[in-house]
């Protein structure tokens, strides 16, 4: 089970580990939280302009995420269909019925009615900054350790992560593909250098290069989204070498599985 904020995040992190195990047989289940609905509109129009409506952008990127799940194989897709917060902010925030003014509690009930009638071996979602600090990530990470605790389920738990080393990789790609890309101010740079862990603290490093293809067509499925989504201008070659491997930290698991580990399932079979 892999909780999500909204949609196109099953792609981007987790799009591989998704298209890997369904290949293998394995059940796979997507929650995604909100409805997308501060997501660009038809034509790139942003939320907040003349003509951006949140209810016409949600049903288009529920269409959208419903072929991203075609493409990987998902399972099972559920959706909690909390109004998007926007970024770090915005008057969307503090909007009633946004995810990020959910009470945790109300949001975690019903995830965990969820994990108790799939009852999933492994629940993978973001660490408690929301990998960068977005308050609908942040919030999918309250409530999923929240509905952990709720349901008594003792399932393997991952956070996404990038290692240190990656990222410094993937400003040097942006810079290839954008040269004119201005250079980050020392606060912007101080706050990437802190993104992800250090390589030596990632737990398990998953090898999806198998699987690359199909993330990046995950990813193409959200065309609405297409200006933001900087892995698509890559094209599939160079996405697939940079976007291979998917790395958690491994923050619950009684399997006894050693770490470093090469994948999420390590001693439940």
């Amino acid at each position: 089970m892999a909780v999500h904020a909204h949609p196109d995040d099953e792609a981007t992190s987790t799009g591989g580990v998704l298209a890997r195990y369904a290949a293998e047989g394995i059940r796979t289940v997507l929650v995604t939280c909100t409805d997308g609905g501060c997501g660009d509109g038809p034509g790139g129009v942003k939320p907040g302009d003349p003509g951006h409506d949140p209810a016409a952008v949600a049903l288009m990127r529920r269409q959208e995420l419903t072929a991203s799940c075609d493409v990987l194989k998902v399972s099972d897709l559920e959706m909690l269909d909390y109004a998007d917060s926007g970024m770090t902010g915005w008057p969307s925030n503090d909007a009633p019925g946004s995810f990020w003014q959910t009470p945790v509690e109300e949001g975690a009930a019903r995830l965990a009615e969820l994990m108790l009638h799939y009852r999933p071996d492994v629940v993978v979602t973001y660490d408690e900054n929301g990998f960068y600090g977005h308050p609908d990530h942040i919030q999918a990470h309250r409530i999923t350790m929240a509905a952990l605790e709720r349901t008594g389920l003792t399932p393997k738990v991952y956070w996404t992560t990038m290692p240190r080393s990656g990222m410094r990789r993937f400003g040097e790609i942006a810079r290839e593909f954008d040269p004119d890309m201005p250079e980050p101010d020392p606060a912007e740079a101080a706050a990437m250098a802190e993104l992800g862990l250090p390589d030596d603290e990632i737990t398990t490093w998953v090898d999806t290069t198998a699987f690359s293809g199909q993330k990046f067509d995950a990813l193409a499925a959200h065309a609405s989204q297409g200006e933001n989504i900087f892995f698509l201008r890559m094209g599939k070659e160079r996405f697939g070498e940079f976007m291979g491997m998917e790395t958690f930290l491994r923050v619950r698991g009684a399997t006894g599985a050693a770490v470093p580990e090469k994948d999420l399932f390590a001693g439940l079979r």
